[in-house]
């Protein structure tokens, strides 16, 4: 059978997730389309990184489904999402072998791994740090090397989880521009966050959390004008949420 031309939409039913009988997300339903930045908000505690890493496979829900294209996901479905981490995880190796054994795991020949890995590398400005072992590099430098990673892999979505919390302005900002670049290739992006100002520079939609539950979904311009739940009204004005 053929593959289809998109694993999205992702759709989460009834998805719940508990860890000895505490539930940490409950009845969660939502349904992620294409072309559109999802941005998940909340505060310490809601659940975000947790719904990232049933979204992408991670973990497996305690309670409901979380299906790609109609269908549970599996190993098709894996090689075409990518996830880059708060921490990103790299492997002990120098930056462009990073990126060829993405390559090597999508199956791309050995004889173009090398071009393509530093086509990447070039990308994100890191082509001069190539043969650098990639657990020496800055912390943005890091990130942007997850990044162009994901990117070798051509992801039809990609999940980020709060990629520019510990990185300084000028780092965060060039992760920023890198997500802009994922957006309008044309893959999905579905990220957290704990910074409101970035969330309104690259959200088109807004999922927003709070205790577990997912209390709003709206596109970002109407969350940001006038959110519909007295959580999300007071989490934008910096209020404790209950």
């Amino acid at each position: 059978m053929r593959a289809p031309d998109t694993i999205l939409p992702l759709e989460l039913e009834r998805v719940g997730f508990a860890v000895g009988g505490r539930p940490l997300l409950d009845d969660i339903t939502l349904r992620l389309e294409a072309g559109v930045r999802t941005i998940i908000l909340g505060p310490n505690g809601a659940g975000k990184s947790l719904l990232l890493r049933l979204c992408h496979g991670l973990l497996a829900p305690s309670d409901g489904s979380v299906r790609w294209h109609g269908a549970m996901a599996g190993e098709p479905v894996r090689r075409r999402q990518a996830m880059v981490f708060q921490r990103p995880v790299l492997l002990r190796r120098s930056a462009v072998a990073n990126v060829r054994y993405v390559l090597a795991l999508g199956g791309v020949p050995w004889r173009r791994r090398g071009a393509l890995a530093m086509e990447a590398l070039e990308r994100f400005g890191l082509a001069a740090l190539a043969q650098r072992p990639a657990r020496v590099l800055s912390g943005g430098e890091q990130q942007r090397l997850a990044l162009a990673r994901a990117w070798a892999a051509g992801p039809d979505v990609l999940f980020l989880d709060e990629p520019t919390s510990a990185l300084d302005p000028a780092a965060a900002l060039s992760v920023e521009m890198a997500v802009q670049e994922f957006h309008a290739s044309g893959t999905k992006i579905v990220m957290t966050t704990h910074d409101l100002g970035q969330a309104r520079r690259l959200a088109d939609e807004v999922v927003f959390l709070s205790r577990g539950r997912l209390v709003e979904l709206a596109p970002a311009v109407e969350f940001f004008k006038g959110p519909a739940s007295p959580q999300a009204r007071a989490f934008l004005a910096g209020e404790l949420v209950c």
